[in-house]
């Protein structure tokens, strides 16, 4: 009676290429999860420098003041 089964050699072919979808999947939303925080620390760093003070020299005394 012929084996209506897979044979071993399928079998981990189709395990190794479904691990390697995932992976692949799993790299590509790490990608896209750290480009949308790079986005964020980056507006959230102009913002930061837009609401310091900045220095400005005193002419008479020529000391920097807020």
């Amino acid at each position: 009676m012929p084996h209506l089964l897979l044979s071993p050699f399928v079998k981990w072919s189709l395990m190794v290429l479904g691990g390697a979808m995932v992976v692949h999947w799993v790299v590509k939303e790490v990608r896209r999860a750290n480009e949308e925080l790079e986005a964020q620390r980056a507006r959230a760093r102009l913002r930061d420098q837009e609401c310091r003070p900045t220095l400005r020299r005193d002419p008479v005394s020529g000391e920097y003041r807020l």
